[in-house]
């Protein structure tokens, strides 16, 4: 009863902005009204930069870098994680991504099978997923992706009766781990990650795009989706001009949505809008990240990593160059600025003008944006993943709101 009553409080009344708490801790990031920045910071693999513009009333997108150990085994692996968790729907399924996903990679939930397991276990201290083959791997990620899909869609079902509309909650997850100068990036939905690589002879930085998208605007993947359902010739529609799985979304790929992966969460009393017309026997939407491995070399001097937010505003070689041509102090903030300023523009309005616009109204000119901007010292890079270094951890954050500034609004369409 009282979480029922608590859900129907925060619907209906929003926190005043006038009342935001600002940070002045640099340890912590800074605050320019909707901005969150960390202009820089150290992690075992050289500097980072770090920053988060808020543009929906409740921050959808949510974002960390941890850098230390990988796994719970005092003896490593050692390395960087980095993840960016753009929600759609809600910020249930990002929060949930940023609270669990990392665990997931350093331990897992399950306990040993049999006494031989155990006691095999105990022998390689195996206390993580991370330290079932003592290094890191593909496999590793896969399967914390996974673990964190089963987690979100074991929390839908256990919310059901008193918040269906959970169901139809969800997040694009991009993550990026670099462990023994090898860097892993692991990607569902449109959110990504560009490195941008020294050529020497011309001293260009060029960008590389290194993460595979999931979002049926690219023909590609409409072709991927009709392949997997043969059956369904609108599995892909284009509605308003802009091509969407069932009409409803664009990404193929995502953690959460468990109304289109699940048909039990397709029903009464989820809203009309998100129900679909046919029933469906097998997941539309997939959890599957893409994942690929790339061996750092010494010319690759930094990667971005983003929502789609960003990429909206900015082409690859846009937000290279920014970061190229100027000090890595800042470097997150200044992507962010940028893709303002083309927001700006294209409504014809001063970027001064738009930076006054409202959490909520500001969703009609921009998306959230997070950008975390990675610098690779390559002495650094190359250290074996059993070498320790200096311990991270920090999470993108939106506006902090404090208790008692409540402000009336309409309640949510």
């Amino acid at each position: 009863m009282l979480s029922s009553l608590m859900n129907l409080l925060r619907a209906c009344w929003l926190p005043s902005s006038d009342n935001i708490v600002h940070s002045n801790s640099d340890s912590a990031g800074r605050r320019e009204g909707l901005l969150w920045y960390k202009d820089l910071g150290h992690h075992m693999n050289g500097e980072f930069s770090m920053a988060v513009v808020q543009a929906n009333n409740l921050l959808e997108d949510q974002s960390q870098i941890e850098s230390g150990p990988l796994s719970l085994l005092e003896s490593g692996p050692f390395g960087t994680f980095i993840g960016v968790y753009d929600g759609h729907g809600g910020p249930e399924a990002s929060n949930y991504i940023y609270d669990n996903l990392f665990q997931h990679l350093k331990s897992k939930n399950s306990k040993p099978n049999d006494v031989f397991e155990y006691l095999l276990n105990i022998s390689f201290q195996n206390a993580g997923f991370t330290t079932e083959q003592q290094s890191m791997s593909s496999d590793v990620i896969k399967k914390a992706f996974q673990a964190t899909e089963e987690g979100f869609i074991s929390l839908v079902a256990k919310q059901w009766q008193m918040n269906p509309q959970i169901a139809a909650v969800g997040s694009c997850c991009l993550v990026g781990v670099i462990c023994g100068g090898t860097l892993y990036i692991a990607n569902l939905g449109d959110s990504r990650a560009v490195l941008g690589r020294l050529v020497q002879a011309t001293e260009e930085v060029v960008a590389v795009q290194l993460s595979a998208e999931h979002n049926v605007s690219i023909e590609a993947v409409r072709r991927e989706m009709q392949a997997l359902h043969p059956d369904d010739s609108h599995i892909v529609v284009l509605k308003h001009n802009v091509w969407r799985v069932k009409g409803l979304m664009q990404v193929s790929r995502s953690i959460g949505d468990a109304y289109l992966k699940k048909a039990e969460f397709n029903r009464e009393p989820l809203y009309t809008k998100f129900r679909l017309r046919e029933p469906f026997n097998r997941p539309i939407l997939s959890c599957e990240p893409s994942i690929s491995m790339h061996e750092l070399r010494p010319q690759d001097q930094f990667i971005i990593f983003a929502s789609d937010g960003l990429w909206e505003h900015l082409s690859n070689q846009q937000a290279v160059d920014i970061i190229r041509t100027h000090p890595h102090h800042g470097s997150a903030k200044r992507l962010v600025k940028a893709a303002m300023q083309d927001a700006a523009k294209k409504r014809e309005m001063r970027y001064s003008d738009l930076k006054d616009i409202d959490r909520g109204i500001r969703r009609h000119f921009h998306d959230d944006i997070t950008v975390i901007v990675v610098f690779l010292d390559s002495n650094l890079v190359s250290r074996a993943s059993s070498v320790r270094g200096p311990t991270t951890s920090l999470r993108g954050r939106g506006v902090i709101l404090p208790k008692k500034s409540l402000a009336l609004c309409a309640p949510p369409a």
